[in-house]
């Protein structure tokens, strides 16, 4: 029996026969057909490439009848002039720092060599140390073993943190460069066969990508603010961006320095797949391995622009539904980002059929792509700085499509009072290869057993690495980030990230691409649509309750006392009650998420005074994981038991103000 009708402009739909048509909608061959226009160059942000894609973007929601904005940018970017890397001792050996082209794969020409933006630029020379995936740990270790990285040549693995954090603290510890690859156990032959034969990384992919490590996200020279094109900007001198050259190569390369390393024998945990131990120095200075590495890159302010799509909500313009993904690349990008924008230009051109068909949503539709993400999450967060007011007055949710369809396995990260919506929209999205079940049965087949409830998905916490951290750390609204996985393979930022290598990993027939399309259309759908949106903040305090526990826990192990534990348990089980009692009253209410953020008069996170959401942060070490009250989590980090304390009391000021919020409806 169908609910009652949304009135929708001139023409009325039930909620499910809504759903319906945006199922039924999402084009298999649309999709592929706008990812080959987005695939079919190197589009580099501020590259000419790169206003190619702008272009087609433009072009692609004029076509579909939306509103385009063109939100043009002016941000500190760079390209690569030159680089090189040798052993100079025992022997000299030039070693290979850009990939094979590869008869198989027309696209993996045509790149630049490896390059990692923002390295210094200068020569390195000197000893080795291997620092494992030099995480802030390992270099802990690395004291302990009493090695000592001054002056010298810090060579590491991909993973375990942000590669900005492994130059970071390479820097710190006094290192003169530093050299990142991915090890075969990571990603390469030990886990499958490598491209063109599998779809796994071989020995001379190379993971590109930024190494910022500014204690804000956006452009480096205009913290807070937008980077128009007159904008006041910082000086380059006084920015903190990275001292030492860094370069990132293939394991094949790797094996030819780690191989002759016959000093300190690394960890059992240290070892990696290239065959033999891993050791953590060279036998002396003259004898030993020895390295040569230099950079040149070129810091400059360029232009981008964001592509924005708009179709303008019947009863409340003022509110805004965003979905988002990037569009630059560090090469052809067909899976990063590609695959995740054709996700959003899908949704938007079914929303635009549905518009000129007399169906439009009560509140506005924005679909976002965002410029230069991959150098430091900076169209988005430009786009955030210069519209900051109106988000926090008016934009109910963003959702995030970065690199989304890659495989058939659904998963999400969310802000709590979007986990509803979420998960009554995976109830009705068919899953991707049998349209026998839904995208729910097939994520709670993968998901944890719950007493009493049997096996239940779940949203993870939302934590950094993409667009939504401007939206959800400054401007307190509700995010998710919708993604799909279980192929097997990778080409991360690497030359090989081509239509080829993704047609014959993930597949040609897009079927991940129409569950994820389906899944963002229609969670969107409930929040545009829906006379009250369909979000759902009495999350919140599940959510933070269960976070306090891991992190009393955490904080005990870390010799801290958890006094201050006790009230915020308190204030949270009254938080609770609150929100369970005003349910109803809540049920399309924004102010619930702002009130997480700390108010003007006040700094924000410890260390990071940009980040304003005292609720969930981005961790200060990978740049990846999410921490739930993150004033609590760096404290307990930092084995600092002032700064806990001092957390607590900001966190109970911002439960007191969440409190208020409710009570003031």
């Amino acid at each position: 029996m169908l609910t009652a009708a949304f009135i929708l402009g001139t023409l009325a739909i039930a909620p499910p026969e809504l759903t319906a048509r945006i199922v039924e909608m999402a084009n298999p061959q649309r999709l592929r057909e706008t990812h080959v226009q987005l695939a079919d160059h190197i589009h580099v942000a501020g590259t000419p490439g790169d206003r190619v894609t702008i272009e087609r973007l433009s072009g692609m929601f004029r076509d579909a009848g939306l509103e385009v904005e063109v939100h043009a940018i002016w941000p500190l970017l760079c390209s690569p002039v030159s680089a090189s890397l040798s052993v100079t001792v025992p022997q000299e050996i030039k070693l290979d720092i850009a990939e094979r082209v590869l008869p198989e794969d027309k696209d993996s020409g045509g790149s630049a060599f490896g390059w990692n933006a923002y390295s210094a630029s200068g020569v390195a020379s000197g000893a080795v140390v291997y620092a494992n995936y030099a995480t802030r740990q390992d270099f802990a270790k690395l004291r302990e073993l009493g090695i000592d990285c001054t002056g010298k040549i810090i060579i590491a693995k991909y993973g375990g943190n942000y590669r900005g954090y492994k130059v970071k603290f390479a820097q710190e510890a006094g290192a003169a460069g530093v050299i990142i690859f991915t090890d075969p156990a990571d990603g390469g032959f030990t886990k499958g066969p490598v491209y063109p034969v599998g779809s796994y990384a071989n020995d001379c992919c190379i993971q590109r990508g930024s190494i910022l490590t500014l204690p804000y996200q956006g452009d480096p020279l205009t913290p807070g603010r937008e980077a128009s094109e007159h904008a006041s900007r910082d000086d380059v001198a006084s920015t903190p961006l990275p001292k030492i050259p860094c370069q990132p190569i293939g394991y094949g390369a790797a094996k030819e320095i780690l191989s002759r390393m016959s000093g300190v024998a690394a960890p059992k945990e240290w070892q990696g797949g290239l065959g033999f131990d891993y050791r953590i120095t060279s036998d002396g200075e003259t004898q030993g391995v020895r390295v040569r590495l230099e950079v040149q890159q070129k810091r400059e302010v360029m232009q981008t622009a964001n592509v924005l799509g708009m179709i303008r909500g019947t009863e409340h313009p003022e509110q805004l539904v965003i979905l988002g993904a990037h569009h630059d690349a560090w090469n052809h990008g067909a899976a990063d980002p590609s695959c995740g924008t054709i996700t959003v230009v899908e949704a938007a051109r079914i929303f635009g059929e549905l518009a000129k068909a007399g169906i439009k949503p009560r509140r506005t539709l924005v679909f976002a792509t965002w410029a230069a993400e991959e150098f430091g999450i900076i169209g988005s967060t430009e786009w955030v700085e210069a519209n900051q007011a109106r988000l926090k007055s008016g934009c109910v949710a963003y959702i995030n499509l970065d690199m989304a369809s890659m495989g058939p396995q659904f998963g999400a990260s969310a802000t709590p009072s979007l986990y509803r919506a979420i998960m009554d929209a995976a109830k009705v999205v068919p899953q991707a290869g049998d349209a026998t079940r839904t995208v729910y049965q097939d994520w709670a087949a993968r998901s944890t057993l719950v007493p009493g409830r049997g096996l239940v998905p779940s949203c993870g916490d939302i934590g950094g690495g993409s667009d939504h951290v401007a939206f959800l750390c400054r401007a307190g609204v509700a995010c998710a980030g919708f993604g799909s996985g279980g192929s097997a393979g990778t080409s991360y930022h690497s030359a090989y990230d081509t239509l080829p290598w993704y047609w014959k990993t993930v597949g040609s027939d897009y079927e991940s691409a129409m569950m994820v399309t389906r899944m963002a259309a229609v969670t969107a759908a409930s929040f545009a649509f829906d006379p009250q949106p369909a979000v759902s903040p009495s999350e919140y305090a599940h959510t933070g309750v269960a976070s306090l526990v891991k992190a009393e826990k955490a904080a005990r192990e870390a010799g801290l006392s958890t006094d201050g534990f006790e009230p915020l348990r308190a204030d949270l089980v009254e938080c609770a009650l609150l929100l369970r009692e005003h349910a109803a009253d809540l049920a399309s209410s924004m102010a619930i998420d702002r009130a997480w953020l700390a108010p003007d008069s006040e700094s924000g996170l410890e260390r990071r005074g940009w980040y304003r959401n005292l609720f969930a942060a981005p961790d200060e070490n990978s740049g990846y994981d999410a921490w739930v009250f993150p004033l609590i989590r760096a404290a307990i980090e930092q084995r600092d038991q002032a700064a806990l304390t001092s957390a607590c009391v900001r966190t109970r000021e911002r439960i007191a103000a969440v409190m208020s919020s409710i009570r003031s409806r």
